[in-house]
């Protein structure tokens, strides 16, 4: 949806010489080539360019949207007009299966990427949060799989109940396997361990791990436990005895935003771990939210995530 943005035009330009993935850039179609002559870009040629305001399907996406929003007092008139929106228009064309994912955020806010996709694309069927997850490469292989660990939810929901943790464990079990090709054990993380401590705070991520369970029986979920019984073995061993989780967790689900935000931004500067995401987890098809200071790489990355979690879903 940000055609006209300098690095998401590079990044586009690389996956397109890369052929990692079919490109469509939204913007003015003139202007977009002009951009990409004054960058020196080879291959904008290869893309799809539409034109919010004038291009063949907007009678389509109008009466798509018109459908979708009526119940909520969106008017034909008001739907032509918000067609015109980037963010909807992308969004509208993966509900109409002319795409099948979408990467914004380096000029737009996350609420403005993730409002669109709400109103039209929603959330997975059975999940009703939307939740962020970070991939995090640490340089002390032994832990996670080879390196690699999966937190969540690290960006979206600052409290979630013990339902809404449930469902994000689900869905960064998803995450793990389709984007990291890895099978997840998960630890849902508190500061006890099986009972170490009495609080509504340990009751909740407790009742979480049980309803996670319930969602996805073949779940590998163990919880709670503190983060040292998760990752180390002989920790795990003394803690969590008889844990098949415990010693050797790849995914930690942490029991809120702040916890989560806190701990991979430590491990990232502390331990000289890269951090790639957030990846954004719940939604009924890819859509991803860049930081508005990311980098050329940060949203090749993100664009072939995305391409991952398109290909997840098509199977």
């Amino acid at each position: 949806p940000e055609g006209t943005e300098e690095r998401t035009l590079q990044a586009a330009d690389r996956i397109l010489a890369d052929n990692i993935a079919d490109i469509i850039l939204i913007g003015e179609p003139s202007e977009i080539m002009e951009l990409a002559d004054r960058y020196k870009l080879k291959h904008i040629n290869k893309a799809t360019l539409v034109n919010p305001t004038n291009h063949e399907k907007k009678e389509t996406y109008t009466q798509l949207l018109y459908e979708l929003r009526k119940a909520k007092g969106v008017t034909l008139e008001k739907a032509e007009k918000m067609v015109e929106d980037p963010l909807f228009l992308g969004c509208l064309m993966i509900k109409n299966g002319d795409a099948d994912g979408e990467v914004a955020g380096a000029r737009n806010t996350t609420g403005n990427v993730l409002r669109s996709a709400f109103q039209i694309i929603k959330t997975a069927p059975g999940v009703k949060v939307v939740s962020g997850a970070f991939l995090m490469f640490v340089p002390d292989r032994s832990y996670g799989e080879d390196g690699l660990m999966v937190f969540a939810d690290c960006a979206v929901l600052p409290n979630p109940t013990a339902s809404e943790l449930a469902q994000i464990a689900v869905s960064t079990a998803k995450t793990a396997r389709d984007i990291a090709n890895i099978d997840p054990r998960i630890a849902m993380l508190s500061f006890s361990s099986k009972g170490s401590a009495s609080h509504e705070m340990v009751d909740k991520v407790v009742e979480a791990t049980r309803l996670a369970k319930e969602m996805e029986p073949s779940l590998k979920i163990d919880g709670e436990l503190q983060t040292d019984a998760a990752i180390v073995p002989a920790v795990g061993a003394s803690k969590a005895p008889g844990s098949e989780i415990a010693g050797h967790a790849n995914v930690l689900v942490f029991p809120s935003l702040e916890v989560g935000n806190i701990a991979y931004k430590l491990v990232q500067r502390l331990a000289h771990a890269e951090a790639v995401g957030p990846i954004l987890q719940g939604i009924a098809a890819p859509v991803n939210d860049l930081s508005r200071g990311c980098s050329v790489d940060d949203i090749y990355k993100m664009i072939a995530i995305t391409c991952n979690q398109a290909i997840s879903l098509k199977k």
